[in-house]
């Protein structure tokens, strides 16, 4: 897949030195070139200097024949204007802009544009680990993205149906872990009681 990451930060070159190692052919752009030796020297993709509103760099960069784009850099503003260029004047469909402010990625996803929240990612996941004794696991499709995470089963609902435990706004149960590490996973077709020293894996949808 040709892939165009706008924006060479943190974001931009992790992201462009993960989608180089899978494989696809890697285009970065960003208005600073030393942001570039961020860049691993086994970087196989090419680099290109310039304003990214800039429809000429944008052309350099190969926006006409990349079947998705990156738009990552610092600038929730910028990214949302270049995201509108790559979809209405190069036909790029699959764009994925980073937006900081939580207020500002609601609407614009509400608009049919693919966003993803950083400071919405990392408050969830912070949350999650101060208030949850186990490490979550997070599974993202497309930019969507659900966290598990388990917790221990108290003696209150030793021998309860695990329908019964407790959960938060927005979770649904997924499975329970037994004491044996087999993990089973939750139907309500079957009224599973909880033994002591299982954990029972919760999902939520996070973004």
């Amino acid at each position: 897949m040709n892939v165009l990451v706008v924006g060479c930060g943190r974001l931009g070159t992790r992201l462009a030195l993960i989608l180089d190692e899978h494989g696809h052919d890697v285009a970065v752009i960003d208005s600073n070139p030393d942001t570039f030796r961020n860049l691993s020297e086994n970087f196989s993709g090419i680099t290109v200097a310039g304003m990214p509103m800039d429809m000429k760099v944008l052309k350099s960069a190969g926006a006409e024949n990349c079947d998705a784009m990156a738009v990552v850099t610092p600038d929730d503003n910028l990214n949302i204007t270049i995201s509108q260029i790559a979809r209405r004047f190069f036909g790029v469909e699959n764009v994925v802009a980073r937006i900081s402010d939580p207020a500002r990625e609601k609407v614009f996803k509400s608009l049919g544009l693919k966003t993803v929240c950083p400071t919405k990612l990392a408050g969830d996941a912070i949350f999650t680990a101060l208030t949850q004794p186990l490490d979550p696991k997070n599974i993202s499709f497309e930019t969507a993205t659900a966290t598990f995470h388990c917790r221990a089963v108290d003696r209150a609902h030793v021998g309860v149906p695990v329908s019964t435990v407790p959960m938060d706004k927005g979770e649904t149960i997924f499975g329970i872990l037994h004491i044996d590490g087999v993990m089973e996973l939750y139907s309500q077709a079957y009224r599973t009681l909880l033994a002591e020293g299982d954990k029972v894996i919760f999902a939520k949808v996070i973004d």
